[in-house]
């Protein structure tokens, strides 16, 4: 069991996502950044969909009841275990009684915290992640707070073999922000104007205080469409369309954009300019508010080998932690 003192601003408990039920308007939700989340669970031995705690901004500070084994990934929190500073991205031991406390982020937006086991929530619609707006998955459907007491599963083998396990450098991504962020241009990017186009890819935009779960509204140009009339069943905005769906990442452009994340609509009646490819989504949910954001245009092709490419380096991961156990 892990007790939570404090929750920090926003920690929910994540695992990969609720998949399946788009269709009926369910988003996903799931890790903001998959890569950090699936790598803190390797490093405890856990398989990449157990149950981690996504903090945002600020970490959370919680004592263990029992001896654990956990690993920090993501944004740099500067964490101390009984007040002393332990490393991230590597595995480090826990004893009954420890207190943990992360700070506010340093480097980056979102750190998460592995135990060997999983939290061991109950799962809704398949899924053990929270989804706030509508209050299901996670623990009680809400972001934690003080008194909150988490559950941990049976952890399988012995990952107290993997303590001061440590990631090599190459595998830990930086969160600069002169990182592009690729995205694929698309479904109604034929409604900006030819300027607007290049300017989405051009201008700088910067992170504004509306970026959560549910999206991530950018400062940055308007962006223009093409005078038209509008069709039946689209709104009377330029920005307007007849409603389709919206894929995780895509760009609605109501004048400025807004990337549609973890927890966002699955449809409605704006134009979708682009998307953000999957293996990128994790870069802009650390994209701290006030940060840069360029865009890079990319084809399908190049997005499915950018997810591969991700995918592979899990895997060398993966590997390469457990023959260390």
């Amino acid at each position: 069991m892990i007790t939570i003192q404090e929750g920090g601003i926003a920690s929910t408990v994540q695992d990969r996502g609720r998949f399946g039920h788009y269709h009926i308007g369910m988003p996903p939700s799931g890790a903001m950044d998959k890569y950090a989340h699936t790598v803190a669970n390797y490093l405890v031995g856990n398989n990449a969909d157990a149950a981690t705690i996504e903090m945002t901004y600020q970490g959370i500070t919680a004592t263990f009841d029992e001896d654990a084994v956990i690993a920090i990934t993501g944004a740099d929190m500067s964490p101390t275990l009984n007040g002393e500073s332990i490393g991230t991205w590597e595995t480090v031991a826990v004893d009954a009684g420890d207190e943990l406390e992360l700070a506010f982020a340093t480097e980056g937006a979102r750190a998460y915290l592995a135990v060997a086991g999983g939290v061991d929530v109950p799962e809704v619609m398949g899924s053990r992640s929270t989804y706030t707006l509508v209050g299901i998955g996670g623990h009680e459907g809400r972001g934690l707070e003080e008194g909150d007491e988490l559950p941990i599963g049976e952890a399988d083998g012995t990952p107290s073999e993997l303590v001061d396990t440590q990631l090599d450098d190459e595998y830990v991504p930086s969160y600069a922000d002169e990182d592009t962020v690729r995205i694929v241009i698309g479904l109604t990017s034929y409604r900006l104007t030819d300027e607007s186009k290049e300017r989405l890819c051009e201008a700088e935009w910067k992170v504004s205080a509306e970026a959560d779960r549910t999206g991530y509204r950018l400062e940055g140009p308007e962006l223009e469409f093409k005078e038209r009339e509008q069709p039946f069943g689209a709104g009377t905005d330029p920005s307007n369309v007849v409603d389709l769906g919206y894929p995780i990442g895509s760009i609605q452009v109501p004048q400025k954009p807004i990337v549609l994340m973890q927890d966002a609509v699955t449809g409605g009646g704006y134009s979708t300019v682009g998307t953000v490819i999957s293996a990128d989504r994790g870069l802009l949910a650390q994209r701290q508010t006030h940060k840069s954001v360029y865009f890079e245009a990319v084809d399908v092709d190049e997005a499915i080998a950018a997810r591969e490419a991700r995918d592979d380096r899990l895997e060398t991961i993966r590997a390469e932690i457990e023959s260390t156990n």
